[in-house]
């Protein structure tokens, strides 16, 4: 075992860059595990303060690796969301060096992972869950495991792997029999999650849907700068569906989705743009879900980012405001103190305030289940609509300021997770990528890259009943978050009476 506190600290940083390797552009999801038994490895029996450095190098080194797209708005953003990231991985260092001093260490420390990622998720203003463990493994034989606990017991199931991993190196290097039990647990934990993907609900029938990519002038943070272009640019792809229709080359689609903020134009108070949208539905005879920002009535410095239904015909309908909002991206916590601080946040002039109603909403004869862009990685939001009875999960989402990274497809991934979780279809609509249907095992069946601009027509199956994780919805977190906590009470009082034991 390592003994120098700063060779932990390298493998605690190295274990950062092969868990980056599991995300796209790369999406090697093997490495998942293999980083969570390097981190468990270099924090085995180590003292409390190594393990939160070992947990902060691997931490800082993952985040930076992970969202050099956040550069797009300035490096303060990308190093600061990264060293507030690595905090939260340092206290996975702590409870693993604490934890592996003790038997059942190989079913707590994956505890601790669950108990981390629920504490990042919603603190503080909301929290932030990108690079969550189970966000890596869309393509892993055992994501359907997320079918029977979500993507709690799927991030559990990672660093159960990587804990298996690391019991049977350590056992076939002291010749233990051990071995023979971390394989079968290996063999287990693949086999068995792949298993799973047996457990899906029957659908209730199907649906032909449209989703529009219409494209941006530009990208970056000024992407969305001439917002009349961009309105333009997904009327005009409409109407040209509209045109394909009528000629019998494309299905007739029950509803056609735009993506967010495809009209940055407030539809409500400028006639120009609803006549635009209005002739858009009119033109294919569908509902149109369209993505706009709105102002709050009564509240001229506050914003609302929409999702509307627009009928052909008698115009708006239904509307979802968005209601997991992302800091510092559509609000500015301490707004005062903070956007005198970093010049860039100046340009978010007004706040988004968030809905109070879930996604779930009728639309072209279908209860879709909108959820707009960053939402898609928060447990609850997906969860409330299918609860709601959504037929079909829909992401609407903007990412011209990231177009060119590797952040599209970080999202996509999520997104397909959420079609495998839900065991159920999901469209995904982008101004300038990735725009996709995708299947209920997660598969892009369609898809439209980043910078590309066009529509797909698909048929999609619609949801039935609910998997067990929609059902058990916080549960699996609730029990297994507790698990660590319980751990770690244990573990620290049998420390402080072991002390107070040593003093007399």
């Amino acid at each position: 075992m390592m003994s120098r506190w700063w060779s932990r600290v390298v493998l605690g940083a190295l274990s950062g860059a092969v868990l980056a390797a599991a995300f796209p552009p790369l999406s090697w999801w093997i490495t998942a595990p293999i980083a969570v038994a390097l981190l468990t490895y270099a924090c085995w029996r180590a003292r409390w303060w190594q393990g939160v450095l070992v947990g902060a190098a691997m931490g800082l080194v993952f985040f930076l690796l992970l969202m050099p797209w956040l550069r797009v708005i300035g490096n303060e953003a990308w190093i600061g969301l990264s060293l507030y990231c690595a905090a939260w991985i340092s206290f996975v260092g702590f409870g693993t060096a604490t934890l592996t001093r003790y038997r059942g260490w190989p079913l707590f420390v994956p505890a601790v992972w669950v108990l981390e990622e629920a504490l990042r998720d919603r603190i503080p203003w909301g929290g932030f869950p990108w690079g969550r463990l189970a966000f890596s493994q869309a393509d892993a034989p055992y994501a359907w495991s997320s079918r029977l606990g979500g993507m709690p017991l799927l991030t559990f199931w990672v660093a159960a792997l990587g804990t298996a991993l690391l019991v049977l190196v350590l056992a076939i290097l002291r010749h233990h029999r051990r071995a023979l039990v971390a394989t079968v647990a290996i063999i287990s934990l693949v086999t068995v999650g792949r298993a799973v993907a047996v457990y899906a609900p029957s659908p209730q029938g199907s649906a032909v849907i449209a989703v529009v990519q219409g494209g941006t002038p530009q990208m970056g943070m000024g992407a969305m700068d001439v917002r009349r272009q961009v309105l333009d640019n997904h009327v005009n792809e409409t109407l040209r569906l509209a045109r394909e229709i009528g000629s019998g080359d494309v299905q007739q689609p029950q509803l056609v989705i735009w993506p967010e903020n495809s009209s940055d134009i407030d539809p409500f108070t400028d006639v120009d743009a609803a006549a635009e949208i209005q002739r858009a539905a009119d033109a294919v005879h569908a509902p149109i879900l369209v993505g706009a920002v709105a102002e709050v009535p009564g509240q001229p410095q506050s914003l609302w980012n929409l999702g509307i239904v627009w009928n052909p015909g008698t115009g708006p309908s239904q509307r979802y405001a968005k209601t997991h909002l992302v800091p510092f991206g559509e609000f500015i916590p301490m707004r005062g103190l903070i956007s005198s601080w970093f010049a860039d946040f100046q340009r978010i002039s007004r706040d988004f305030v968030p809905g109070t109603k879930s996604g779930a909403m009728q639309a072209g004869g279908i209860r879709i289940g909108d959820i707009i862009c960053f939402e898609v990685a928060y447990d609850d939001i997906p969860r409330d609509v299918l609860n709601a009875g959504a037929q079909l999960l829909v992401v609407q989402t903007n990412n011209a300021t990231y177009g060119d990274t590797s952040q599209p497809d970080q999202q996509l991934q999520i997104e397909r997770l959420r079609a495998i979780e839900s065991s159920g279809s999901l469209a995904v609509a982008a101004t300038t990528g990735i725009t996709a249907l995708i299947d209920s095992e997660g598969t892009p069946i369609q898809r439209i890259d980043s910078g590309e601009t066009g529509y797909l027509v698909g048929e999609v199956t619609l949801q039935g009943s609910r998997t067990l994780s929609t059902r058990l919805g916080a549960w699996p977190e609730g029990l297994l978050s507790l698990l660590a906590v319980m751990a770690l009470t244990w573990v620290l009082a049998a420390g402080l009476r072991r002390r107070r034991a040593a003093r007399t």
